[in-house]
This record gives C-alpha cells, sequence and structure tokens, in this order.
C-alpha cells in the first residue's frame, strides 16, 4: 500500500506541483491549504506517513502546526518536512526546536524532493 503524504501550502500552484510530483512517484497524496485545515484533517483521522508543510501561511504558520502535531497522540514521531522559500538559519532552527525533520528550500526540484521523501519513508 502506497504512502501517505500530506502537503500543507496555501499556495494552490505549489500544491498542485508537489502532488503531482509525489503521485507519479507512487505516493498517495493528501492536501490542506492552511495550518488549520491540516490540523482539522489530522484530529478527523488522517494518518500520513509524512508531511509537508510551508513554514508561511496565513494563520496557523507551519511552525505552530508542527508543534500542535507534536501534542496529537500518535504523531508525535511523524515525519515532518519544512519547505519554504526562507533560508535564514533562525528560521531553520526555530523549526527544528519544533521538532521538524527536514528542510527545503523553494523552488524545488523534483529529484530532490524525491530523493528527501525517499530517505525517510524508505519503503515508499
Amino acid at each position: 500500500m502506497p504512502s501517505t503524504i500530506l502537503i500543507v501550502d496555501d499556495s494552490a500552484t505549489i500544491l498542485m506541483s508537489m502532488e503531482a510530483i509525489l503521485h507519479k512517484a507512487g505516493f498517495t497524496v493528501a492536501k490542506a491549504a492552511s495550518g488549520e485545515d491540516a490540523a482539522t484533517q489530522l484530529t478527523g483521522g488522517l494518518k500520513p506517513q509524512l508531511i509537508i508543510t510551508d513554514i508561511h501561511m496565513p494563520g496557523m504558520s507551519g511552525i505552530d502546526l508542527i508543534r500542535k502535531v507534536r501534542t496529537m497522540s500518535g504523531l508525535q514521531f511523524l515525519p515532518i518536512l519544512v519547505v519554504t522559500t526562507e533560508s535564514q538559519q533562525a528560521k531553520r532552527d526555530e523549526a527544528r526546536a519544533a521538532k521538524a525533520t527536514g528542510w527545503l528550500v523553494k523552488p524545488v526540484q523534483p529529484d530532490d524532493l524525491l530523493k528527501v521523501v525517499k530517505q525517510i519513508l524508505p519503503n515508499g
């Protein structure tokens, strides 16, 4: 059974392109346009094997989402990959402190995205 990846980004274009890349690689993809939407899906029973989130979103930021996910039952160790235009070390440190698993800077090349995803989910 393919792994499910939840993509969280307020950009419809990013959601579409990342979904296409991951879907083509054989993953099942769930999407959320905001941190709140992602949190609702997770509390509603969605059980992804990986979350890929943007940092800068209206309302709940990606960092806030990571903190929230880390308090949810059964999701404390779920891999969370941050994909953002932000390259500042302070933001990376903040994401790491919130227990993000990894970090990619946009624009992400499809091969780079898949390489990192396959490191996190070796059985895909």
